[in-house]
């Protein structure tokens, strides 16, 4: 084989290394997998709900991300404004924050005695503890994905066609749908794919704003974390799952992106 330019030999081996420090973990808890009960593990009543409920909850919270996010970045992306840099700053501080912070900010915001709390409560909304909470924890945490891969791409494609298409007498409306959404499609998937997979993975701010409620609110990384002390075997079996689940979507996300 041909090395390729500009890549030195030596860098195959952190290359390797780095492989191996991803591989090794997957690797080895697999090997714990008791194989022969896997099949009751992963279909029992609490592991279906978990299941049940985590491909529910990141669906709907990569939706919202969808529908927020994208108008977002195109603010970003498409328009230059005094203190840009500290509001894009403020979009992705969800990225750097520690999923617990984000549950507590969360819960001071929409709890019962949050900033919202007693205006929520009047109207007979609670939202904290409950399915809505999941949603809310999820798109908090994963929206900045989105931003930021969806930005990336606006600026890539720049705004040639646009101009085209706005000499052309084309309204910003259909600019946007009829131009501006087509040429990015493909870094909207991807940071789609990108929230949901977060939104699937999301543990912290979920159990701390939502709880762990079975079938409410336990989504299935809460479930994992709760059978890792008294099922330890359950906790594997559903932790492959996850996994499974998650390099399925990776893959199919790969292939739509290929297609577009």
């Amino acid at each position: 084989m041909t090395p390729p330019l500009g890549l030195p030999r030596w860098l195959w081996l952190p290359a390797a290394v780095g492989g191996a420090f991803v591989l090794l973990p997957l690797v080895a808890m697999i090997s714990r997998v008791e194989w022969s009960s896997f099949g009751s593990l992963i279909t029992s009543s609490s592991a279906l709900d978990a299941l049940w409920l985590s491909l529910r909850t990141a669906t709907a919270s990569t939706c919202v991300c969808i529908v927020l996010g994208t108008p977002m970045a195109m603010v970003l992306a498409r328009t230059n404004f005094r203190g840009q840099s500290v509001v894009r700053s403020l979009v992705l501080l969800p990225l750097v924050l520690p999923p617990v912070v984000s549950g507590i900010a969360l819960l001071y915001t929409f709890g019962r005695r949050g900033l919202l709390g007693h205006t929520l409560d009047v109207l007979g909304i609670e939202i904290a503890f409950s399915t809505t909470a999941v949603v809310m924890a999820q798109t908090f945490v994963a929206l900045p994905f989105l931003v930021i891969s969806l930005e990336g791409a606006l600026r890539t494609a720049g705004q040639r066609y646009d101009v085209v298409a706005a000499t052309l007498g084309a309204r910003p409306t259909t600019i946007f749908y009829r131009v501006t959404l087509p040429l990015v499609l493909p870094g909207l998937l991807s940071g789609a794919v990108l929230a949901f997979a977060r939104c699937l993975g999301e543990f912290g701010a979920t159990i701390t704003f939502a709880g762990s409620l079975q079938g409410t609110t336990a989504t299935l990384p809460i479930q994992i974390y709760l059978q890792r002390v008294t099922d330890p075997d359950a906790a594997v079996a559903l932790s492959l799952v996850l996994v499974v689940v998650a390099v399925v979507v990776i893959g199919l996300a790969r292939q739509s992106r290929s297609a577009v």
